[in-house]
């Protein structure tokens, strides 16, 4: 390779983006002839036509007369290594999306765009929390089955009805489950724990505490009280208490829709057999699904082949018809992965990252355009599973408007079962199969390539190895994401 000259350049490069072929070229002007220059200049246009353009980049830095700002920003990010907490940092510039007002039975698995207020107290009535008979529990003080409490039955309240009736000592009334606690009364003695002397006499054989299986007025929920916040993910619980308040409608946040595009010249829909070197779509299915678990709406938009006009027209498609794009495969650093180039064709675009300090899922490649967030996956469907488990998700949860209380994610602590090796300056994400042994977990690491998705259907969950870290020791403990 020719000495890169350090002066009498006169030359500069423009690169665009051909929508044709996808290309990045070059064009360049020379004075004087100058052999030596058109030699750079040729390896420089070979560097671009080959798309290496980290050593574009060193090269074309090195000659010290070349015009200062001609070189176009547009790969600005384009594979800078980052630490997964330094782009997480960088997902709170997405907002939640708009809300929309719902029935109660449409709201399951939707989020609360507003903190209910309860207009009621619950219960309404002090209630029964057991079938039995209410009494005054210092009645029953000292009782035993060898010494029983005598009471007088005085009648029975059903189930829906107030009662009138004021208790005295010495007397009870039959309730059921949830019934009105009459005035008078404050327990009530399971019914296991009587006996019928005759049709309006028992024995009690158990002593009980004021309140003792007595629910209060207000005693679950008060008047006034914030039942539920903004940001709650919505459970047949919550619609059970929304429910119990007398909510019929409710504001929740809309659901998001994601694009989910597949790439690469090799692969093909499941239903086809492929030919040798094509292999079956199933990125598609996986990224799908995760998106349904998180909660939102999958589009898938087809599988783009690697050609600039292609990916630009489905990612374009997506950017209409969605509130976010996720592409898999088209992330790596490689002469038919165009999407950083097709990215840049897009006006408000920012890379907010390109290569992370992880594995599996180095590759990584996360943008932001025009106010809407990309996410480019790496092509092996481990890689892109554990990628998304761990970005694809945050993203979701925040235009969901889920709050921190409540994330996709359950994790726990879990002891290595054996040494577990990594590297320090990267994150491990290592697949795990769990075991309970004397309420300890331990995480037997199950080991395999990126592309081999067996092993993540044999895996429990995905062990953290710090960046900072070099590997685990038998017994050393660490956080496991659950799958």
């Amino acid at each position: 390779m020719a000495d890169i000259p350090q002066h009498g350049v006169s030359a500069f490069f423009i690169l665009t983006n051909d929508t044709n072929d996808g290309i990045v070229k070059s064009r360049h002007s020379r004075e004087n002839g100058n052999p030596e220059n058109s030699n750079y200049m040729k390896i420089l246009d070979s560097c671009l036509r080959r798309n290496e353009k980290n050593l574009f980049f060193r090269l074309f830095a090195r000659s010290s007369r070349m015009e200062p700002n001609i070189l176009k920003a547009e790969m600005k990010g384009f594979f800078r290594v980052q630490t997964p907490d330094q782009l997480l940092q960088k997902l709170n510039r997405f907002k939640p999306l708009s809300s929309e007002e719902v029935p109660l039975e449409e709201s399951l698995q939707k989020v609360l765009a507003e903190d209910v207020i309860s207009s009621t107290n619950l219960p309404e009535f002090p209630r029964s929390t057991v079938d039995g008979f209410a009494l005054k529990a210092k009645d029953t003080y000292g009782v035993s089955e060898k010494n029983p409490a005598l009471f007088q039955i005085i009648g029975e309240i059903p189930m829906g009805k107030i009662s009138e009736i004021t208790l005295r000592d010495g007397e009870a009334i039959k309730i059921a489950t949830g019934g009105m606690v009459p005035n008078g009364a404050n327990a009530v003695e399971m019914v296991e724990y009587t006996e019928w002397v005759d049709s309006r006499t028992i024995h009690a054989f158990k002593t009980l505490s004021p309140l003792e299986n007595v629910i209060l007025t207000g005693e679950d929920i008060k008047a006034g009280e914030v039942v539920l916040r903004k940001g709650r993910l919505i459970r047949p619980q919550e619609i059970g208490l929304l429910a119990g308040i007398g909510r019929t409608r409710l504001w929740v946040f809309l659901r998001p829709k994601v694009g989910i595009i597949s790439s690469g010249d090799e692969i093909v829909p499941v239903e086809q057999e492929p030919l040798f070197g094509e292999v079956r779509d199933i990125n598609r299915h996986t990224i799908v699904s995760m998106v349904k678990e998180t909660g939102g709406i999958p589009v898938f938009l087809g599988i783009a082949k690697d050609r600039f006009s292609d990916l630009k027209q489905k990612i374009e498609s997506g950017m209409r018809e969605s509130d976010m794009v996720v592409i898999t495969g088209g992330s790596s650093v490689g002469t038919l992965d165009l999407v950083g180039e097709v990215l840049q064709s897009f006006p408000g675009t920012e890379i907010l990252g390109h290569g992370l300090s992880i594995r599996p899922g180095k590759p990584t490649l996360l943008a932001e355009i025009q106010g809407k967030p990309f996410l480019g996956l790496p092509g092996h469907p481990v890689s892109a599973m554990v990628i998304f488990h761990l970005f694809g998700k945050s993203i979701l949860k925040i235009l969901s408007g889920l709050s921190d209380e409540r994330g996709p994610e359950i994790r726990l602590k879990a002891r290595a079962s054996r040494n577990i090796p990594s590297v320090a300056g990267r994150e491990d994400y290592v697949r795990v199969k769990l075991e309970e042994k004397d309420g300890v977990f331990w995480a037997h690491p199950v080991f395999g390539k990126s592309g081999a998705i067996s092993h993540l259907v044999n895996a429990d969950g995905l062990i953290r190895i710090g960046i900072d870290d070099e590997g685990l020791e038998e017994g050393e403990e660490a956080e496991v994401i659950l799958l």
